[in-house]
């Protein structure tokens, strides 16, 4: 039975942008702006007491959000994204009741926690003791409760020496720590994050998605905005993607920050191409490009822990040519791998071609990649080195790999930040020799 905690209908909300500065110019014209400043203010304040309600828009008025509607149900870990001015951070604020929607309403059942922006919901006078009483006050907690996890709090959020210091006086990762530590541990049912915890070093952010991992293990609810898609794909059920204001994806996790990463194109896992478009000339032409899952369907967002097969169709169209193909894996601007096909074979028919290249599990990190294909012979030139190139594809797929981090990847269940572009999981073996109480070195 369906048991949303969070309800959105129709939510829109409508900013006007500020308005320019009058350029004076002269001594005339200072004196005719003085004089007409009482008049232009009046009609300034007019205007900006009301919105026009027909159909075409001031160019003073911008929609953050328009007309979005969606439910969460209690236990999802749902993540918001979209690209900056999207709308997820005005979406945030109206469901945490910071601000009122223009148009429609947003109904929350529970306690809220909400860490928005840095020191959001901070006295700078106060200490920062103070504030973890204020904040837990706020959330409607007694202060007996309050006390009894302030040690807790404290402890997560690393600033212990400075507890009694005003907050003013904090750095921005000290304000984030406390903020996150209030938020997270004064037993709010519903948590709602904005993309601050990219403030924290590595080792709090790993505390922190721990700690949202606890949450959503635990049946409670949180709203996650972020611009890592890949911990949004490993943390989140589902995610929400925004645009210009609007809901354009709804889905698993995955499969949304996939249709945000890569767009339209290479982001079917397969691609093909009619005979007249095909890459490559008269002897030799690309037909199709695929990148398989395990269940042999094409695949565009995928687990480390899958294993891969790219497929390259080619129509080889003159009979005995010999060739070999190769494949390029790039990511963050480098190359991770290349594979090449170990002979140069003959194709002695006229006629479609498959290669296919396999790609072991746990072997690329997590992170966007692209693939170049090349087809190519050498033999032809022995005497020089140098090759000669039937047919070649930049782009010839983009794709998207995450991990689930439960354990069976080489991450484990580390959740800070892994450097590289190739994660093979290897054996490691743990040996004990001997009591160092009796027997030393």
């Amino acid at each position: 039975m369906s048991n949303p905690v969070i309800i959105a209908r129709g939510l829109s909300k409508r900013y006007r942008i500020g308005a320019s500065q009058e350029n004076v110019r002269g001594i005339r014209g200072a004196i005719t702006s003085t004089l007409m400043r009482p008049l232009n203010n009046l009609r300034r304040l007019r205007k900006l007491s009301a919105f026009r309600d027909d159909t075409q828009e001031p160019e003073d008025i911008i929609w953050a959000l328009k007309d979005v509607s969606f439910d969460v149900e209690q236990g999802e870990v749902v993540g918001i994204i979209g690209r900056n001015g999207a709308g997820k951070s005005t979406l945030l604020k109206i469901v945490s009741r910071i601000t009122k929607p223009t148009t429609g309403y947003a109904d929350i059942y529970g306690r809220v926690g909400a860490l928005l922006e840095v020191g959001t919901g901070f006295h700078p006078e106060l200490t920062g003791r103070e504030n973890v009483y204020l904040n837990g006050a706020i959330l409607g907690m007694r202060k007996a409760e309050i006390s009894k996890k302030f040690d807790e709090i404290v402890d997560f959020s690393g600033v212990e020496r400075f507890i009694d210091t005003p907050v003013k006086r904090y750095s921005t990762g000290m304000k984030v720590r406390l903020a996150f530590a209030v938020a997270a541990n004064l037993d709010p049912e519903v948590l709602i994050i904005d993309e601050v915890l990219s403030v924290g070093d590595a080792e709090f952010q790993k505390k922190s998605l721990g700690k949202m991992d606890e949450f959503a293990s635990g049946g409670r609810t949180v709203l996650f905005v972020s611009h890592n898609m890949s911990a949004v794909a490993r943390l989140c059920h589902r995610a929400i993607l925004l645009e210009d204001g609007q809901i354009v994806a709804d889905g698993p996790a995955p499969q949304v920050t996939s249709t945000y990463v890569m767009g339209a194109e290479g982001a079917t896992g397969s691609r093909t191409w009619t005979f007249g478009e095909a890459p490559g000339g008269e002897e030799l032409k690309i037909t199709s490009v695929s990148l398989l899952g395990s269940d042999g369907s094409p695949a565009v967002d995928v687990e480390v822990t899958e294993p891969l097969q790219l497929r390259i169709g080619y129509y080889v169209g003159k009979s005995n040519l010999r060739f070999r193909c190769v494949a390029e894996f790039f990511t963050q601007g480098v190359m991770a791998f290349s594979s090449v096909e170990p002979r140069e074979e003959e194709r002695p028919a006229i006629g479609n071609y498959y290669s296919t290249l396999s790609i072991p599990c746990n072997l690329l990190a997590e992170g966007q990649y692209s693939v170049r294909i090349a087809i190519f012979t050498s033999s032809l030139y022995t005497t020089s080195g140098m090759k000669h190139s039937y047919a070649q594809l930049s782009d010839a797929l983009i794709f998207h790999m995450y991990d689930r981090m439960d354990g069976s990847s080489a991450r484990g269940d580390y959740a800070q930040n892994f450097p590289g572009v190739m994660h093979p999981r290897l054996d490691w073996q743990l040996a004990f020799d001997g009591d160092g109480a009796t027997r030393r070195p």
